[in-house]
């Protein structure tokens, strides 16, 4: 068999990354030069200010819920991002790592049938991550759009306060531009930081479904030529431990941005459907409202469908082992064989500390919870 690389599929993913500054060469983390001046710069400017200043702006308006809810909900996710980039320099090592890990003989397939399941969940994964592209930057091209069709006159895409008069010129356009560069920024890091976490849990699911074709083929597999079943076995539970290990670093990378994802995502998309409310239908805002809701259900909806196929694929592998020919299979192996089975019988479960997991249920859950918060606001605003 050929050499499959891995990176190649998420190649434009990475080099999102390392274009914003958040990818540095080698196999290590940051260092002291250039490019980290570079990533310092960019994240100074166009996060760290536009946060800021959105969040002095809530004082300002902490009298006023429709206000408040239609700055915050944009905020906790533009902060939700400090968090992520926080944990993916931090981790970088780790990260750069597992995918090393990928390239390593035990990782690779083993024939065409397993790079064609490859191949169909790394086009899965490239048609939510490009459906996720789209819709966030659907948002962002409404956002620059609505201020410009309001009736106000020189309103800014997002509340917040600055220390000078952002109604005059030059500051208006100054600012105007700073906003909607931030967001397009902010935006191009989520994408890609979300897309490479969703990557690692298809890399993961992929390698399940390696290990289940082997398995199945106990009786075929080959080695110089000849069939060594025991050997054969052994292979495989070591490549089963290799797994489980890459699956706990992918899960300890992924702990607190789960647990912050999943918090904020709720709140997020309940207060984006209380936003509907207050607009004017239809109009150019309320698009700006909707699609933002959708970006982030999708956002939500990445997480939890991957991690969902990790839990199912590990959970059907033992299954594997009943199709190969067991039984001409010696007494030894045989019960090898009901030692590994028992042993597969536990599903990987990725989770956020183990209180959320990520699954299809999870995400059902975030939408009722969205839906809780929203009455409440619906309620509270009526009254």
């Amino acid at each position: 068999m050929d050499y499959y690389d891995w990176k190649s599929t998420i190649k434009s993913n990475l080099f999102m990354l390392r274009l914003i500054g958040l990818w540095p060469k080698g196999e290590e983390g940051y260092k002291v030069d250039f490019y980290m001046l570079y990533a310092s710069f960019l994240l100074l400017t166009f996060v760290l200010t536009h946060i800021f200043f959105q969040t002095i702006n809530i004082y300002f308006i902490r009298t006023n819920l429709a206000a408040v809810t239609g700055t915050i909900y944009v905020l906790l996710v533009e902060m939700l991002l400090l968090s992520k980039v926080y944990y993916l320099i931090t981790n970088m090592t780790i990260l750069k790592q597992l995918l090393h890990i990928l390239d390593t003989e035990m990782f690779q397939p083993k024939n065409s049938a397993q790079i064609l399941e490859i191949e169909s969940n790394i086009w899965a994964w490239k048609l939510i991550y490009k459906s996720f592209t789209y819709s966030c930057f659907g948002v962002n091209m409404f956002w620059a759009m609505y201020p410009l069709f309001d009736e106000t006159d020189r309103r800014l895409p997002f509340i917040a306060w600055y220390p000078y008069n952002t109604r005059i010129t030059p500051f208006y356009e100054i600012t105007y531009a700073h906003q909607i560069i931030s967001v397009s920024f902010i935006t191009i890091i989520h994408v890609n930081v979300d897309a490479l976490a969703a990557a690692l849990n298809v890399f993961n699911g992929s390698q399940f479904d390696i290990l289940e074709d082997n398995l199945r083929n106990l009786h075929k597999l080959k080695k110089n030529g000849v069939v060594d079943v025991r050997q054969n076995l052994t292979y495989c539970v070591r490549h089963h431990k290799h797994i489980l290990s890459f699956a706990d670093k992918c899960n300890n990378y992924l702990n607190w941005i789960l647990f912050l994802q999943f918090f904020i995502s709720g709140v997020a998309i309940g207060m984006t459907m209380f936003q509907l409310t207050l607009v004017v239908s239809f109009s150019t805002e309320f698009y700006a409202f909707l699609t933002y809701g959708i970006a982030i259900t999708m956002q939500v909806f990445m997480y939890t469908w991957f991690g969902n196929e990790v839990k199912f694929k590990s959970s059907k592998v033992s299954y594997a082992l009943f199709e190969c020919e067991w039984i001409d299979f010696s007494q030894k192996v045989k019960k090898d064989l009901i030692f590994f089975t028992i042993r597969l019988q536990k599903p990987v479960k990725l989770s956020a500390f183990n209180l959320f997991y990520l699954s299809l249920q999870t995400f059902m859950k975030i939408l009722k919870t969205s839906w809780s918060y929203f009455a409440l606001l619906h309620q509270v605003n009526t009254r």
